[in-house]
C-alpha cells in the first residue's frame, strides 16, 4: 500500500479513529516518537505541530499497532484498515 501525503488521506485515517473506540487527539507534547498511545484508555495523542506528512506517518504507525473492532467500521474504512494491517504482515 502506498501512502499518500495529502489532506484527504489524513482525513481517511482520522475517520478510522472516529469510527473506532479509540480517541484521536492532537496535542502539544514532548513525544520521542511523535505520538503516544494509551491503550488502556484507548487514546492516541499525536504532536499537533507535526507536518502533514508527519501526522500521516504517525497515524499509519498507530493503526498498524492497535486492534480496532472492524465491525464498527464502514466498508470503505474497513478496507483501508485491512490494507494497513496487511501491509504490516507483508513487511
Amino acid at each position: 500500500m502506498e501512502l499518500k501525503y495529502t489532506r484527504p488521506f489524513l482525513t481517511k485515517l482520522e475517520d478510522i479513529f472516529a469510527e473506532s473506540d479509540f480517541v484521536l487527539r492532537y496535542e502539544k507534547g514532548n513525544f520521542k516518537a511523535g505520538y503516544c498511545v494509551l491503550k488502556d484508555m484507548k487514546v492516541a495523542v499525536v504532536n499537533k505541530y507535526f507536518s502533514l506528512e508527519g501526522k500521516i506517518n504517525c497515524l499509519y504507525d498507530i493503526l498498524r499497532t492497535i486492534s480496532v473492532d472492524e465491525s464498527r467500521l464502514s466498508d470503505k474504512n474497513r478496507q483501508l484498515y485491512l490494507d494497513i494491517r496487511n501491509q504490516e504482515k507483508a513487511n
